[in-house]
């Protein structure tokens, strides 16, 4: 190919995707660089770490001078005690774009922007909404910061199409997104998702609907991912509770970067998270992601999360419920557990927290997977590989971990503020089985504060599961009671197992 043929072929496949809609781009990303990738992750590790020190040694600090009573604000939450501290908040929104952590810190949402108030829950036309709805608002190419009026339930017609620069504050509010969709996110950057119930969501499509002002582009049916981040970056999903979702309650692939998903409430999902297109696709090796402070409740099955290629960074979070595993992989990609509270479900074949997804030990020996001061309950045990079997963390090993106590305190208030966890109130939604009782409450556990929660300490083991007894006298009355009134009895049998 000569240098003039070069040029105008190059010049022509610019010119033809500059002229395509979104969705269709996807079969000409070429990514041959990947500027937003920063090239020392560990460092990036590390400063999570130092800023959950600082905060755990302020909260020691007020409880010395308060004679033994910590302020109630410092939880030793870096988050949520960088802007939840300010009894006047409201009047300061945009504080919280400050107080992100981890690879989505540069994520600036609508931060500058206008307070933009959402009056209107309906969604009646995805290719002219209406002005005062969400869909309205998340279309803008200006930054924006999104508030809502009144509490409100926003069914979904279908995909929420976001722009850049928008932030989705549900703060004071008892915000639910729920239908169609829900949320995409596609080739856009800086984006905040803050405090918002979202759950139920389905697969929709086949219709246009409008992602700007200018541009309307015809949507295929999509997967009902709860949040769906496709070739975007700079993005932090913190405090939501999610749920209930068709696919994924996350998902983030084709090239997807710079993000931190942090304090959120996941339950009653099979695979929760992915990370990652494709084990070929090579722009995700780029993928950087922070995964912290979340909690991980009742009913879930797998992928929390499951990821290909990138460096993914899961730091002091909640697991308290999978029935296959917790974190698993393929395509080579690197996990850096550190500090997480795990317990294992009652089944003796579930008790890894980790599993290599399709790969022969052979292959996935060299991938580059750690634990480091996790905590391992009623039997759950880590498989470790590559350089987690050593010690090449320089960075991230230098705070000297100790205590490994405070996951607990750290995602006490996981998910929406005020929300079911929180309050011991009943059901938000139909089919949420979620109660403040379903947790450990938050206890400071003494120890060192500056040596983060990393290190051994005592941890209550999970409940057990019921006994074979009560199986067996539960089983004995369903085929009476099948025997008796003529029911169905495979039907009770199966309704059954749901109890059990």
């Amino acid at each position: 190919m000569s240098a003039t043929t070069g040029v105008l072929f190059f010049f022509f496949i610019w010119v033809l995707s500059s002229s395509l809609p979104a969705p269709t781009m996807a079969t000409f990303s070429f990514n041959l660089t990947v500027p937003h990738l920063l090239p020392d992750p560990e460092a990036v590790a590390y400063e999570v770490q130092r800023t959950v020190n600082d905060s755990f040694s302020r909260r020691q600090m007020l409880s010395i001078h308060s004679k033994g009573q910590a302020n109630s604000c410092q939880t030793g939450n870096p988050i949520d005690d960088c802007w939840h501290c300010d009894s006047n908040w409201q009047a300061n929104r945009q504080r919280l774009a400050d107080c992100g952590i981890g690879f989505g810190r540069d994520a600036m949402g609508g931060k500058g922007g206008q307070i933009y108030i959402v009056t209107d829950s309906s969604d009646s036309d995805p290719v002219n909404p209406r002005p005062g709805t969400l869909r309205y608002a998340v279309i803008q190419d200006e930054p924006l910061w999104i508030v809502f009026s009144a509490d409100m339930t926003i069914k979904l017609k279908y995909e929420l199409m976001m722009n850049s620069y928008k932030t989705l504050d549900g703060r004071g509010a008892n915000v639910h997104i729920t239908g169609g969709g829900c949320i995409t996110l596609q080739y856009i950057s800086n984006v905040i998702i803050h405090n918002i119930n979202i759950h139920h969501c389905i697969p929709t499509g086949h219709t246009n609907i409008r992602a700007t002002p200018t541009h309307v582009g015809y949507r295929g049916k999509s997967d009902g991912d709860g949040i769906s981040i496709f070739s975007s970056r700079n993005i932090w999903i913190d405090h939501c509770s999610l749920s209930y979702c068709t696919d994924g309650l996350i998902d983030a692939i084709m090239g997807s970067t710079g993000i931190t998903i942090s304090n959120n409430y996941f339950s009653h999902h099979d695979e929760v998270m992915l990370l990652g297109h494709d084990d070929g696709y090579s722009p995700d090796s780029a993928m950087q992601v922070t995964i912290a402070f979340n909690l991980f409740g009742e009913k879930l099955v797998q992928r929390m999360p499951r990821c290909r290629r990138g460096y993914i960074h899961v730091v002091n979070n909640n697991f308290r419920s999978w029935e296959m595993y917790a974190i698993g992989g393929s395509g080579g990609p690197t996990i850096n557990s550190q500090g997480n509270l795990y317990i294992a479900p009652g089944d003796p074949n579930a008790k890894e927290v980790t599993k290599r997804v399709d790969t022969s030990a052979g292959d996935w020996s060299e991938w580059n997977w750690r634990t480091e001061g996790d905590v391992m309950v009623n039997g759950a045990f880590f498989v470790p590989s590559g350089d987690g079997l050593s010690n090449m963390y320089v960075k991230a090993t230098s705070v000297a971990p100790k205590s490994a106590a405070l996951v607990d305190q750290l995602t006490l208030n996981a998910g929406v503020f005020g929300g079911p966890r929180e309050s011991g109130q009943s059901s938000s939604y139909p089919g949420d089985e979620s109660s403040s009782s379903s947790r450990a409450s938050g206890s400071d556990g003494g120890g060192d504060y500056f040596g983060m929660i990393f290190g051994g300490g005592n941890v209550n083991s999970a409940p057990s599961p019921p006994s074979l007894s009560v199986h067996i006298m539960v089983l004995i009355l369903v085929t009476i009671l099948a025997l008796y009134t003529n029911s169905n009895y495979d039907a009770l049998l199966s309704f059954t197992t749901l109890l059990l």
